[in-house]
């Protein structure tokens, strides 16, 4: 059984039960708060609201936690970029509602980042017309929102995907309120050593002052150069009769110059100083813990953002401050090569499943059957399938996996034909990308680590190819995505049927992170493998594709690699 559920101004609740079409099963009740009427109901299988960003954490600080939910802003996001290929249109309840009614559109409001404080002017729902029920116009909503999803190209691929998108909120809300484990002092001292002294009035730090001033001597000129500056870098290489595009690191290492070392050593610490310096410290890690916003689905193609606090780049460096509290460890797990997996289990390709699911190092064993034994060769020919690299040596080996592998390739390929025609494209479960703009750079091209090495991969491109190249991926990665929302969705479900006190406390990509007493590390690492396989099943059927994570139970989170 369903129920959906409003607060009231006065800090109750209204609720009633519903039907399997979203309509109205029995009467309206009235609770004294929103806490009581969750509490009182355990048996409720599913809790339809508005928002659970909004609705969940005071349900969580009241001490009660819900095992499932239907996010009607999720839903409306995703609902409407699979009918109309939109991302990023207004989601809330009103702007849900005025559609349905014909009438304008309002905009969301502005976001509330983790760090915001309670106010008189803090921002909250977007308000639904004068006159106009909420809980009507939740349940009006709602069952619109079930006859939509039922009208998707695979309506039982796009109920999983809704029901995946809101446990994902769950999660998110949980984690934030648990927070990542953090030693400040660990930090202070990872920055007094790697920065130097402080000095007043905002300057640099002394460590990087010196390197400021080798940056400038290396370049043989009485003008200060700022490292801090691109455009100074450029324009200094310039003079000494030297060419740069940019002062990315990979095009930075191909130069013999003076300035080079203490440029690379200055751009290190200038990232540390402004990202995880002692300001971050002080804004974001208190009684011990870092306690982001997490945003699911925040980007088109389904990856988690934060509003706020860099969580999902924290550099290895930093990691150091991450500490289990004592007699607690830390449960650090990643998914072993899970694009080519999805790809496998996406495209149906019989050859790559086989392969998906015979070994835990799929490059390896992708070698062994197809490139000679060379590793490097495969995996460039499969990473270079996903993300579109079509250049150099990867050109050659596209053509050996094409002709071993052809209906995987010609899944990515199709993708990309379809992104640069302009149509929509979907992931497996129907996450839409939209037909026009291109994605962001962070979402186009290949992981930061590897768009490093691959210099020029995305410039001199026409915007059809670029979005190709982008929908190309999407299929894969956004298939990813919302994998791996069911394997939190299971996890989390885990660990609260074994009754464990362990936490999911983190989350980027591909990587989980628990934080559970010592004696429930060996558990926690078995129900991630579990709930690995179970999504797998779940997301993509019977197929032989395995998804493996490599697991480490450690102390200090810098010690998980």
């Amino acid at each position: 059984m369903r129920w959906a559920v409003v607060e009231t101004g006065d800090g109750g609740a209204r609720l009633c039960p519903l039907t399997p079409d979203g309509r109205a099963a029995g009467p309206v009740l009235q609770e004294p708060s929103l806490a009581a009427a969750v509490r009182s109901r355990p048996e409720v299988e599913r809790w339809v609201w508005r928002s659970t960003a909004e609705i969940y954490r005071p349900l969580l600080a009241a001490g009660v936690r819900v095992e499932r939910c239907y996010d009607v802003e999720a839903a409306e996001a995703l609902l409407i970029g699979h009918e109309e290929g939109q991302y990023g249109q207004p989601r809330s309840l009103a702007a849900a509602w005025a559609r349905l009614h014909g009438l304008p559109v309002p905009q969301d409001g502005p976001a509330r980042t983790a760090q915001t404080q309670p106010s008189l002017f803090e921002p909250g729902a977007v308000p639904l017309p004068p006159g106009t029920d909420e809980l009507a116009a939740l349940l009006e909503v709602y069952a619109g929102q079930v006859a939509r999803t039922e009208k998707a190209e695979h309506p039982e691929r796009m109920r999983l995907l809704l029901a995946a998108e809101s446990a994902g909120m769950l999660v998110a809300s949980e984690m934030g309120r648990a927070g990542v484990p953090w030693r400040a002092d660990v930090h202070r001292e990872l920055l007094d050593r790697l920065l130097g002294e402080r000095y007043p009035g905002g300057l640099e730090p002394r460590r990087m002052a010196e390197l400021a001033d080798e940056v400038s001597r290396a370049f043989g000129t009485d003008a200060r150069v700022r490292p801090d500056l691109p455009q100074d870098i450029v324009k200094a290489f310039a003079r000494a009769g030297i060419s740069l595009t940019s002062t990315r690191k990979w095009e930075l290492q191909r130069i013999d110059h003076p300035a080079v070392a203490p440029l690379l050593a200055y751009k290190t610490l200038y990232r540390l100083h402004t990202a995880h310096g002692w300001s971050w410290l002080q804004q974001w890690v208190h009684d011990g813990r870092f306690r982001p916003e997490y945003l699911p689905g925040g980007t088109v193609s389904g990856r988690w953002t934060t509003n706020g606090g860099g969580a999902l780049q924290i550099p290895k460096v930093v990691r150091q401050a991450v500490r289990a509290d004592p007699g607690w460890r830390l449960v650090v797990a990643d998914a072993d090569q899970m694009e080519p997996r999805v790809l496998a289990a996406v495209s149906r390709d019989r050859g790559l499943m086989e392969v998906a699911g015979s070994g835990e190092d799929l490059y390896a064993d992708l070698a062994a059957r197809a490139f000679g034994g060379d590793r490097d060769r495969a995996k460039l020919a499969l990473l270079g399938a996903i993300y579109g690299q079509t250049s150099g040596d990867a050109l050659k080996h596209m053509a050996d996996l094409r002709r071993r592998y052809p209906a995987a390739v010609a899944y990515v390929d199709e993708a990309a034909r379809a992104g640069e025609e302009g149509r929509l494209v979907r992931t497996w479960m129907g996450r839409t990308c939209p037909p026009v703009s291109v994605a962001p750079p962070d979402e186009a091209g290949l992981p930061q680590e590897e768009e490093e090495q691959a210099p020029g991969y995305r410039t001199g491109s026409a915007a059809a190819r670029a979005r190709g190249r982008f929908t190309r991926n999407f299929v894969v990665q956004g298939s990813a995505a919302d994998w791996v929302l069911l394997v939190l969705a299971a996890l989390r479900r885990t660990l609260s049927e074994r009754g464990l006190r362990a936490e999911l406390v983190f989350f980027q990509h591909d990587e989980v992170i628990v934080h559970c007493p010592a004696e429930e590390a060996a558990t926690v690492s078995g129900a991630i493998t579990a709930a690995a396989a179970a999504a797998g099943r779940i997301a993509f059927g019977d197929t032989p594709v395995r998804f493996p994570f490599t697991t480490a139970v450690v102390e200090c989170y810098a010690d998980a690699k």
